[in-house]
């Protein structure tokens, strides 16, 4: 498993999340957890409002898990707030409380990293900074960074939190990648993909400042309407995925991690499967040092111009 920066350390080039994990029973999370570790993967992927109930993925991974004060200390867990039923809340008194329950769902002392979720509109830089410093101070939250944001969203958070962003969570997938297709269509007059819909070169803007972008949806061919890997909609795509699979001697789904991973700018991977098999298989694609021609080739055969 490639190791990336992520902050003040290093993180796997892929990570679990564990949004659908709220019914599953003990076994059955266990096992995928097992699975995720013995692929090198030590790094999961929650958020408050994942689960049939408020915190309830949370809950089900400290239920299942009841990990002792050295296994915790082995595994990163990430979670992210802001969320409400039918609005989005970055205030001050949200940010404090979604953290400080989510520390007793996963039954743990600390998050090792907080996002804000979507962006909120009605966002007081003040009110954010003064919440990441009061969970800093505490030892509650120990990284912060961002979820679904663009440069200059980021930037206003900047002007008054003092604490690094160090990750931004970003959909991305071979099909579903707006925020490196645009910059390559850039000022090609009535083409759809030279539209910008991420504020304005966010992969660039994470590189620069030392941003790790994590990719979720990495399977799904858009908006989650299903995956691009053995549908008919990408019989060119898989069947390029299928050749370089058989190449490398890796299941299909690996080559689908190694395209994000492949990227220069230290992407990590965020699996939403519930199949400790798929974990397995998808982590494999970390190491696979895909060439620049396979890689444009995968672009290609997604629909994606290349002008």
């Amino acid at each position: 498993m490639k190791s990336i920066s992520l902050g003040t350390g290093t993180a796997p080039s892929v990570a679990l999340g564990l949004m659908r994990i709220d019914g599953m029973p003990d076994d059955a999370v266990r096992s995928l957890v097992g699975a995720a570790r013995d692929a090198g993967i030590d790094f999961f992927d929650h958020a408050d409002i994942y689960g049939d109930t408020l915190h309830g993925s949370e809950r089900r991974f400290a239920e299942a898990m009841r990990l002792t004060p050295s296994e915790r200390g082995e595994v990163t867990l990430q979670t992210k707030c802001g969320i409400r039923q039918g609005f989005f809340d970055f205030s001050y008194e949200h940010i404090v409380s979604s953290a400080e329950e989510s520390l007793r769902a996963l039954g743990t002392d600390y998050l090792d990293i907080l996002l804000l979720h979507r962006p909120d509109a009605l966002v007081e830089p003040d009110e954010v900074a003064r919440a990441f410093d009061d969970l800093e101070a505490t030892g509650k939250v120990r990284q912060f960074g961002v979820s679904n944001h663009t440069p200059r969203q980021i930037d206003l958070l900047r002007t008054s939190v003092k604490q690094p962003i160090v990750a931004n969570q970003l959909q991305l997938s071979i099909t579903h990648a707006p925020i490196i297709a645009q910059g390559i269509a850039a000022n090609m007059q009535g083409l759809e993909q030279s539209v910008v819909r991420d504020g304005g070169g966010i992969v660039e803007y994470c590189r620069i400042n030392g941003i790790t972008i994590q990719a979720w949806s990495p399977l799904q061919a858009r908006f989650f309407d299903g995956v691009f890997l053995g549908s008919e909609r990408y019989p060119e795509l898989n069947a390029v995925i299928d050749r370089l699979a058989a190449s490398y001697d890796v299941p299909p789904i690996a080559i689908a991690t190694a395209w994000i991973t492949r990227h220069p700018a230290g992407m990590q991977v965020v699996l939403g499967t519930t199949t400790a098999q798929r974990v397995t298989d998808a982590a494999k694609g970390s190491d696979i040092p895909l060439t620049r021609a396979e890689w444009y080739e995968l672009f290609r055969a997604a629909g994606h111009t290349l002008p």
